[in-house]
């Protein structure tokens, strides 16, 4: 008998779905709010169904195909509160702008269905099925606003790259399954593990399947589709991009590299070195030179990807807990940035520029403080979240006997600071190019406070997040 609990949430979300798409069909625009609202009641259902049904111990379903444990339940958590906040951040931007349509909420549920079976799947072919569910609905979601030429050519960009992509990471999967006769990912590690598991059928289907992971994280040099989606994607959906899917693109790399592959870690550490020393020198070097902050924060996220694979290069518990803290950091930090520029987004004027954030002191010195935060966080400066991730995969390489690559690490961190302290210039030390009152909704404002304040509270308090990291891997 097929045991249908440890999947509770994973149906709760399907069936929700399923309303919430029954129910908008039959809904006139000016009542589209019914949409927003069932939306989060879904996520709230959600939710409750895997804090009902959380397990410290693993337990197995659908012949060895998903898993529920402690790990899933809290990335599931975390990828929760990420879609609650795009949805949050994003009613006002929708609605001035004739955007407020149920499909936008209809596909980020789908995006989220599809990271909670990558997350729980203990099969290469549950995590394939998961990762296109969730790839399917961000190619519609960029290309949400149909009248936008320039978000139709993200769209079709991203889904180009991503079909490369995921075809790559089929045929790694197809090559290991000829090698051990298995998808189960607890299998594979047994019959890898062997005298004769790691040939070189095995090694080739490791590179491809690196390479899929690799352009999940949209680490270098498979980050060319990060900058152009992020910049012409709507604003909403660059936000949902750069938060909940991190949770999926980590679960990815533990579940196949670590669980599936952890034996072979000496043959795909130094794959990963490369890619996080590429990710760490151009996402930080060239972002640089970006005045759009979108595609500033979206070079940005190519050099949080290098810090993110630290821990899985160092490969121990502390390690790969240390990486979990980094991705469930970069999902707080990357949620309230791209909420401040939704924030100060008016209907007809996109707040995407550097210059935008000219003089916000002046006009709001409350927001002002809170992109301090946000920026101070991103940067690493004490005693914000953002420095303690980093402080703790940096220490884990020093463990690891690394050292070099942890010097470099600090390195690029400080040429990453430049950026993120120039905005915080333009804020306290400029003239304000634009005089126009903010105008979001209070809840709006009251949600963003809270998140930006949270990078100051984790970050003076880490202790319980990380002990909850270190205890669930």
């Amino acid at each position: 008998m097929i045991d249908y609990y440890p999947a509770a949430a994973e149906i709760f979300l399907a069936t929700a779905i399923c309303v919430v798409l029954l129910v908008d069909v039959f809904l006139r625009d000016e009542q589209r709010m019914i949409t927003y609202w069932l939306s989060l009641a879904a996520l709230l259902g959600t939710a409750a169904c895997s804090a009902l049904f959380f397990v410290d111990e693993p337990v197995t379903t659908f012949f060895g195909s998903f898993v529920a444990d402690a790990a899933s339940g809290v990335l599931k958590l975390v990828a929760y509160v990420a879609v609650a906040l795009v949805f949050v951040y994003s009613r006002d931007y929708l609605a001035r702008r004739n955007l407020f349509k149920g499909e936008f909420f209809i596909l980020g549920l789908f995006g989220l269905l599809g990271i909670m079976v990558m997350v729980s799947a203990h099969s290469l072919l549950t995590i394939y099925l998961g990762l296109e569910l969730l790839s399917l609905s961000l190619y519609a979601l960029v290309a949400f606003n149909r009248e936008s030429a320039t978000a139709a050519e993200s769209a079709m960009k991203f889904f180009v790259l991503g079909a490369i992509a995921s075809g790559t990471l089929l045929y790694g999967i197809s090559l290991l399954y000829g090698v051990t006769g298995t998808l189960e990912i607890g299998t594979l590690a047994e019959r890898l593990s062997g005298p004769d598991g790691m040939g070189i059928p095995a090694l080739v289907g490791l590179a491809f399947i690196v390479v899929g992971v690799a352009f999940k994280f949209g680490a270098v040099p498979f980050h060319m589709w990060v900058p152009d989606v992020y910049q012409g994607a709507p604003t909403p959906v660059t936000l949902y991009i750069g938060s909940a899917p991190k949770i999926a693109a980590f679960a990815l790399a533990w579940r196949v590299l670590v669980e599936g592959l952890g034996d072979a870690h000496a043959s795909w550490q130094g794959m990963l070195i490369v890619l996080s020393i590429l990710s760490l020198a151009i996402g930080n070097i060239v972002a640089i030179a970006q005045t759009n902050l979108k595609r500033m924060l979206a070079y940005s996220t190519i050099s949080h990807v290098g810090f993110i694979l630290m821990g899985f290069i160092a490969g121990s518990d502390d390690a790969l807990s240390a990486a979990l803290f980094y991705t469930v950091s970069y999902v707080i930090m990357a949620a309230a940035a791209f909420g401040m520029i939704l924030l100060l987004s008016r209907e007809g004027f996109e707040a995407e520029q550097l210059e935008d954030f000219k003089g916000l002191n002046a006009r709001s010195p409350w927001f002002a403080f809170v992109m301090l935060m946000i920026m101070f966080s991103m940067a690493g400066v004490p005693p914000f979240i953002g420095f303690y991730a980093k402080l703790l995969v940096l220490g884990s390489l020093i463990d690891a006997g690394l050292v070099w690559f942890a010097v470099l690490g600090v390195l690029m961190a400080v040429v990453g600071a430049f950026y993120y302290l120039r905005v915080v210039w333009y804020m306290y030390f400029d003239d304000p190019l634009d005089e126009a009152p903010i105008a979001a909704p209070g809840g709006m404002r009251v949600v963003l406070s809270v998140n930006g304040l949270g990078l100051l509270v984790l970050g003076v308090f880490p202790g319980y997040l990380l002990e909850l990291c270190m205890r669930v891997l």
